[in-house]
């Protein structure tokens, strides 16, 4: 939602009003994941099938809609270092507000990225435990330290 979102809820916070900063903060936050619902909806109108949905707010909080939308840091996709290969491959450093820390976070906070995925039968899901092999596997093809990769996986393995 842009760094304005920040900016706005220092300003009450500077006057120690924290609860007005935090719901700030918080209602940014909700307006970036409501954005992202309406370009799911808008790429879903793209690709054809979004048309005739029709699916009420209900429908949609139980993700009834074709296709889906993972993001980095979830449990369909933990591994947080892929935003920055997404942010490389969108050249996002140079078309978008927003910017990647060290540790992968995005800011402003009120930001969102994610993946489109369109298959009929792609469904959200949890990642089970990561065993060692595949941690030793996974760190291989990204190019990694496997203790950096151990690091990022924690509580996955």
């Amino acid at each position: 939602m842009g760094k304005e979102v920040e900016l706005y809820a220092k300003e009450f916070s500077d006057q120690g009003d924290d609860y007005t900063s935090i719901m700030i903060k918080a209602l940014g936050d909700r307006m970036a994941e409501a954005l992202a619902e309406m370009l799911h909806k808008k790429v879903r109108d793209n690709w054809g099938f979004g048309l005739t949905e029709n699916l009420s707010r209900e429908d949609i909080i139980k993700e009834k809609y074709r296709g889906v939308r993972p993001a980095p840091g979830y449990p369909a996709c933990p591994d947080h270092t892929e935003k920055g290969l997404l942010w490389e491959l969108l050249d996002a450093k140079e078309k978008v507000v927003a910017i990647l820390t060290e540790n992968f976070a995005m800011y402003p906070a009120s930001s969102v990225s994610g993946f489109y995925m369109q298959y009929p039968d792609s469904k959200y899901f949890n990642l089970g435990k990561i065993d060692s092999d595949q941690l030793i596997e996974y760190a291989k093809k990204k190019d990694i330290p496997e203790s950096e990769m151990r690091r990022w996986l924690a509580p996955n393995l």
